[in-house]
């Protein structure tokens, strides 16, 4: 790969990228990201408060509860066959038309969630369609993230890369707080076994309108650029796949090491850490998922703040100094929360989702920039969907199994491991800002 300073042309030469272009193309990831993990994500939060019960009864409350964080896990199995599967035609016929295929898929789960009948209604199958529905999800959301992170980096320009690119993250985030606020709106005007019953639904199924829009928005986009142009100068892999594992394997499996610190604090302040509170330390709902809104806001921000910051210093400084920090704090989280103090389970999720976010911020311009473009839309997905089932499904699974029986401390030690394996990650790939993204055949070769 080759470096340069300002946007790259076919010459190599500075051609300028209109803002108003680059707002567009920023809107319409997020936007897709937003309406992609708030289906995504709301099914995190309805695993913590209401699928043991709801589809698990049999089990009891505690085994229901690891029960739930596995079907919640299934998903992120889900991603890695969803990012290959859609990441093949997002190389061959392109970004958009894949991304509309996503979507649509995500939002008929999602929707068909919210319809489902519990197991006191239909017994064992409602836990089995539960489980094939959230497979589906995973599936989508593993062919969503590339694309969506490929139409903002691969339309920016160079220098302000780290910048635009956040914005894909960013609908993530967003997508956090809509689904923690939903569920906190509707538990407030309803008791909880009103909520347990029917009111969960809600959620799932006001994400039809959401889809509305996201289409939408979605078939006004334009190919990009750098896609477009390889597709003129040097056609398109036969096997993206195939190609990618070839020539780049070492980056896809440590590209997605470097995120899984972002993932383990993400998907712990998101899921686990929200059924600890109510039922592990006696919060109230209202009180845990109002915390949630707010931490998953301040990851919001701190996703700015890491993609804005890694255009100046360097993405890979960015991860490293997230990692570094994230060693001590995983040691230190627990016994904070174990404290039962208010206030230090406030300070406690909201410095969570802060180190979660500034990783976050980093993702989509540093995973685009360390592949090519003939396989990049397989390789990002592939990579990030990699880091999701390390970082995002294993470790509430492991919590909701160590905690109960060895104690919070133990799984601290468990969680600390998880970010020493994002730093190292980081410490074996090289700095990738500056890094041009219009590379074809022959590059592609060379770069290998």
């Amino acid at each position: 790969m080759t470096a340069l300073n300002p946007p790259d042309s076919a010459a190599g030469v500075a051609v300028p990228v209109k803002k108003n272009k680059m707002r567009k193309v920023a809107f319409a990831s997020f936007m897709g990201t937003v309406i992609e993990f708030y289906d995504f994500n709301i099914f995190a939060t309805a695993s913590a408060l209401v699928f043991a019960h709801a589809f698990f009864p049999a089990l009891g409350t505690a085994a229901g509860t690891v029960v739930s964080y596995a079907t919640l896990g299934i998903a992120f199995v889900a991603r890695p066959i969803g990012a290959i599967f859609f990441g093949h035609f997002g190389d061959r016929i392109g970004r958009k038309r894949t991304l509309i295929a996503t979507m649509l898929i995500m939002g008929i789960a999602t929707i068909a969630i919210g319809l489902l009948p519990t197991a006191e209604t239909i017994g064992v199958t409602a836990p089995i369609l539960l489980v094939l529905l959230r497979i589906a999800q995973g599936f989508a959301a593993g062919g969503e993230y590339g694309g969506a992170a490929l139409f903002t980096s691969e339309n920016s320009p160079v220098e302000k890369r780290g910048f635009w690119s956040m914005f894909t993250n960013l609908g993530g985030s967003v997508a956090n707080v809509l689904a923690l606020g939903t569920f906190l709106i509707v538990s407030f005007t309803v008791t909880d076994e009103t909520f347990a019953a029917w009111v969960w639904r809600i959620p799932f199924l006001l994400s039809i309108l959401l889809v509305v829009v996201g289409l939408w928005i979605r078939l006004k986009i334009e190919e990009t650029p750098v896609f477009a142009k390889e597709v003129k100068s040097y056609g398109t892999s036969n096997f993206p796949f195939v190609e990618a594992f070839k020539h780049q394997w070492k980056q896809i499996l440590l590209g997605a090491g470097a995120m899984v610190t972002a993932f383990s604090f993400g998907y712990m302040g998101v899921s686990y850490m929200t059924n600890y509170g109510t039922a592990g330390l006696g919060f109230s709902r209202q009180m845990v998922l109002a915390v949630g809104a707010i931490g998953a806001g301040l990851q919001g921000l701190s996703i700015i703040s890491g993609g804005t910051l890694s255009d100046r210093i360097g993405r890979k400084k960015v991860l490293i100094i997230t990692s570094v920090i994230a060693v001590p704090w995983a040691l230190a989280l627990f016994p904070i929360l174990d404290t039962k103090n208010v206030g230090l389970y406030w300070i406690a999720i909201l410095i969570t989702f802060a180190i979660a976010g500034h990783g976050f911020g980093v993702a989509g311009s540093f995973l685009s920039e360390l592949f090519e473009t003939r396989y990049r839309y397989t390789a990002t997905g592939l990579s990030y969907s990699l880091a999701g089932i390390v970082g995002g499904a294993v470790p509430p699974l492991l919590a909701a199994a160590i905690i109960p029986a060895y104690g919070s401390m133990t799984f601290g030690i468990v969680l600390a491991a998880f970010c020493l394996v994002s730093l190292l990650s980081v410490l074996a790939l090289k700095e990738t800002r500056g890094t041009s993204l219009e590379h074809g055949r022959v590059e592609a070769k060379q770069a290998a």
